[in-house]
C-alpha cells in the first residue's frame, strides 16, 4: 500500500505544527518553508484539518495556526481521515459486497489486503503526534510468530538487497 502525498504532508504539516506551535500560532509559510511543500497546497489541507477540529486558525499579525488538542491527544490516523485519505490496501470497497475484479467478484486475495487496511488504520490510530516527535514509533509492531520460530528479519521485506545479520540464541 502507498500513502499518497494528501496523507503524507498533513501529517508532516501537523507534526512541524505540533513541534513550533508551543508558544505561538504557525504560519503556513514556515510550514511549507521548513517541510518544502507548496503553500496553496498547505491552505487546502489545513482547511480540511480545520474541518475536523485538528487544528484552530488564529486570525491577525502574528496569527497562524495552533492544534486544538495536545499532540499526545491527536492521532496519526485522524490526521489522514481528515484530508480524505483512504486507509486501504484493496482496490474494493471495505465491507462492500462489490469486489474489484472485472466481473465485480472479490479477487482471491481480497481477505489479506482487507486486513492489512484494518492493521494500519489500528496502528496509526495508536500513534501519536507526541509519540512522532518524540522518535516512538519504530519498534512499536512485532510481527507474531510460533512459539519457537526464529525472528524474521522485518528488515528484508524493506531492503531486499540487504545481507541477513546472523542471528544470536
Amino acid at each position: 500500500m502507498k500513502l499518497n502525498t494528501k496523507g503524507r504532508y498533513a501529517v508532516m504539516a501537523i507534526a512541524d505544527l505540533a513541534r513550533h506551535g508551543n508558544a505561538r500560532p504557525v504560519s503556513l509559510a514556515d510550514i511549507a518553508a521548513r517541510q518544502e511543500i507548496s503553500l496553496s497546497y498547505l491552505e487546502q489541507l489545513f482547511a480540511k484539518l480545520r474541518r475536523a477540529g485538528l487544528v484552530r486558525s488564529v486570525r491577525g499579525p502574528g496569527g497562524g495556526y495552533r492544534l486544538a488538542r495536545t499532540a499526545a491527544e491527536t492521532r496519526v490516523a485522524e490526521v489522514i481521515l481528515a484530508v480524505d485519505e483512504p486507509i486501504k490496501a484493496t482496490r474494493c470497497q471495505i465491507g462492500g459486497t462489490k469486489g474489484c475484479t472485472g466481473n465485480g467478484g472479490r479477487c482471491i486475495t481480497h481477505d489479506l489486503w482487507e486486513e492489512l487496511s484494518r492493521q494500519i488504520h489500528i496502528f496509526l490510530s495508536s500513534v501519536t503526534l507526541a509519540d512522532v516527535l518524540e522518535n516512538r514509533v519504530l519498534g512499536r509492531s512485532a510481527p507474531l510468530r510460533p512459539a519457537g520460530e526464529a525472528p524474521f528479519d522485518i528488515d528484508l521485506l524493506i531492503e531486499p538487497d540487504k545481507e541477513p545479520e546472523s542471528m544470536v540464541a
